[in-house]
């Protein structure tokens, strides 16, 4: 029996978890250019990340995924990915990456028993990529891609942020090589996290909209009922394996079948990436060690914070002062 459920009714049946709030990428629409990162005093032990992952699971979390900042940064996370994926009870156990350091370790994360895979990827032109990033390696990224293929992991999810102007004209090229890998794509609207000035959002917006109307120019878009328990709305192509999915923030708000939580890289459990309604469970964990029953008690609790919904707006003002980064994915 699950027992988190929200004051709107809503089930939560999906964590993520931020394991660091640094990555070896500065993505534009992520972070600034100069970050601070949190002290690792701060950040949750990797043991910490496991008994809070096990309470979850144990009150009805089905699915758990790792992000970041970039989780294959943190040391250690291998050994993490393997207590997570004993654990009895759990589904599916998945990571968001940029990429980056799946060559090395695409083998290691597939046979600790992680089942899922979410690949950032912007652009396939390699000077634009180093932009969008402004430290990537499409290159490298690319040869990432492949080397999970080979691992034999069961999904592989390519995530596109658009933003008008910059990579727009992408979009199909994205698609066929989705298509030509046989893995998944998702287009993304840009959330506002973080106040940036790299680049105005209000005029950057692209909507997910728009984004499926080009590619219906060239393939015929089949809806599915299909989901992941995250909030893409999926399609197929008749001549493809390959999905196309839409997570739409704003154009198309999935508030009210929202059942995830997130749990930042210091331990605050947030109820809503659109709001700042949160309860720090590093310090429930930190002043009673070991008392699995307190921390499942102000698991539930913190239920009744959880908001109806997020105010996402299109013109490029801030709603949340913290970065992507330090929300987890």
């Amino acid at each position: 029996m699950n027992a988190l459920v929200d004051g709107f009714g809503r089930t939560v049946r999906y964590l993520r978890i931020s394991v660091t709030d640094r990555c070896d990428f500065r993505c534009v629409y992520c972070m600034a250019e100069e970050m601070t990162f949190l002290p690792r005093a701060q950040l949750l032990t990797l043991e910490e990340i496991a008994a809070l992952s096990q309470a979850f699971v144990e009150l009805g979390v089905e699915k758990i995924r790792l992000t970041g900042g970039e989780p294959l940064v943190r040391q250690g996370v291998l050994t993490l990915v393997q207590k997570l994926g004993a654990l009895v009870g759990l589904r599916e156990l998945a990571m968001t990456t940029n990429g980056s350091g799946l060559v090395k370790h695409a083998n290691a994360l597939r046979q600790g028993g992680l089942h899922r895979l979410n690949i950032s990827l912007d652009s396939l032109k390699p000077e634009r990529f180093k932009a969008l990033t402004r430290t990537g390696d499409l290159d490298q990224v690319i040869a990432g891609i492949r080397a999970a293929r080979r691992a034999g992991f069961q999904s592989i999810k390519l995530n596109a942020v658009l933003l008008k102007g910059r990579n727009d004209d992408e979009i199909i090229d994205l698609v066929n090589f989705a298509r030509d890998e046989h893995v998944d794509i998702s287009f993304i609207e840009e959330m506002p996290l973080g106040a940036i000035s790299e680049h105005n959002r209000g005029e950057t917006f692209l909507s997910t909209d728009a984004v499926r109307e080009t590619i219906e120019n060239h393939y015929q878009l089949l809806p599915t009922t299909e989901t992941t328990l995250g909030p893409s709305r999926y399609y197929r192509m008749a001549d493809s394996q390959s999905r196309i999915g839409f997570i739409s923030p704003h154009s198309h708000n999935f508030c009210a079948a929202c059942n995830r939580v997130r749990v930042t890289a210091e331990g605050r459990l947030l109820l809503c990436l659109g709001n700042e309604h949160s309860v720090d469970l590093r310090s429930v964990m930190r002043r009673y060690p070991g008392d699995t029953q307190r921390l499942k008690s102000s698991i539930v609790a913190a239920m009744k914070k959880k908001p109806e919904r997020h105010h996402f707006t299109t013109d490029g003002e801030v709603q949340i002062v913290r970065f992507m980064n330090a929300t987890g994915g």
